[in-house]
């Protein structure tokens, strides 16, 4: 194949997506050649092309170069001007990203490539997840994304679907990392939201090349992205054993901080986040949490004078009894009945302005007050 037909990529882009093309072959032993032969990727595929590898390590690492994923490439670039790719050299590229043993050489990027510099923050946490955990993982994006920090997930359901759909709410960017190629959505009932991402001005971003499907060993390599191009990781809901302990680890690992939403003792959800605190991640219940211990300065609220006001009658209304007899957990209706001293119709007629106003939740078994309102 001609490389030179790469004519969307100037010749440092086309060189390092070459020696990307060699999926066998891990970044640091490029970054480690070019470090020792004193070569740039640039004369490095220049002396492939020619066959004069005279280094025979360095003809080892090029003898696994696929040319016909740079053809793959070139044919997906093709198809929209939201479709980028950001080598590790590229201003645009993560800067925390290179603190990575093998950082990626390549990222394949759909949509607003300078959110990837952005000050992050990942919330990640079950694909199985309760209404209530959503509804947290929700509302704390929403309040980032109003101080200026942009929300990183990773395109799952449950907690990572509803970090980056509240994240979306104010029109601010949110950044999915993939475990497939960048034309491949998975899971695919979250295809949507891949498009809403896009056309919100957030982004869509992956080191695996076009055409790549998913697969299991795919998302740890994604959970270290997330960990690592982040300033630290908020858990909501987690098993002990799950992907998402393996991101919040990797992030203590690289030294960043670590945050964990405690949750009720008897839930299968909450023991991740519980052993975590445990290990010495910080117990967050509010955005402030956060904000104490990385270094992003939360910026003022977005919102207008009158929009404060309405939060102000909402947070008066959030005093009376009715709603203090709601838990953060399922409450059935006799119950919070029982606690106002009211008759059940009239108790859950009372429910539906809370409802409306989007402090309580209707689901099977009674009601859940959502939390951060």
């Amino acid at each position: 194949m001609n490389t030179s037909n790469l004519t969307h990529l100037n010749p440092h882009q086309k060189a390092w997506l070459i020696l990307a093309s060699a999926v066998k072959v891990g970044a640091g032993k490029w970054l480690d050649a070019i470090d020792k032969l004193h070569l740039d990727a640039i004369e490095i595929t220049k002396m492939h092309g020619e066959g004069n590898l005279q280094n025979p390590k360095l003809a080892e690492l090029c003898q696994h170069i696929n040319l016909q994923l740079v053809l793959r490439v070139e044919q997906w670039l093709a198809q929209s001007r939201s479709h980028h790719v950001v080598t590790i050299t590229c201003e645009h590229y993560p800067r925390l990203l290179k603190q990575l043993k093998n950082p990626p050489l390549i990222l394949f990027v759909l949509g607003n490539v300078t959110l990837l510099n952005a000050p992050q923050v990942a919330i990640v946490g079950s694909r199985n997840s309760s209404f209530q955990g959503r509804d947290i993982a929700k509302g704390f994006a929403e309040q980032l994304v109003n101080h200026g920090v942009v929300v990183t997930s990773g395109l799952a359901t449950g907690i990572d679907a509803s970090a980056h759909k509240g994240a979306m709410i104010q029109n601010a960017g949110t950044i999915a990392v993939m475990g497939t190629g960048p034309d491949k959505v998975y899971p695919t009932k979250n295809t949507a939201l891949h498009q809403d991402i896009i056309s919100a001005n957030g982004a869509c971003i992956t080191e695996f090349f076009p055409g790549v499907t998913a697969n299991p060993w795919h998302f740890p390599r994604r959970n270290r992205i997330i960990a690592a191009m982040t300033l630290g990781t908020l858990v909501v809901e987690a098993k002990i054993k799950s992907g998402t302990l393996i991101t919040a680890n990797l992030a203590a690992d690289m030294g960043r901080e670590v945050f964990a939403v405690p949750g009720s003792i008897s839930h299968a959800y909450s023991e991740g986040c519980h052993w975590l605190i445990q290990q010495g991640a910080k117990l967050v219940t509010r955005v402030d949490d956060i904000f104490d211990e990385i270094a992003v300065q939360p910026y003022a609220y977005l919102g207008k004078d009158n929009n404060i006001s309405e939060k102000s009658e909402v947070n008066n209304l959030a005093t009376d009894k009715l709603l203090d007899s709601v838990d953060y957990d399922i409450t059935a209706i006799d119950v919070i009945a029982q606690r106002c001293n009211m008759p059940v119709q009239q108790a859950m007629a009372e429910l539906l302005e809370y409802e409306l106003r989007g402090l309580v939740a209707a689901i099977p078994g009674g009601y859940v007050k959502l939390r951060g309102k």
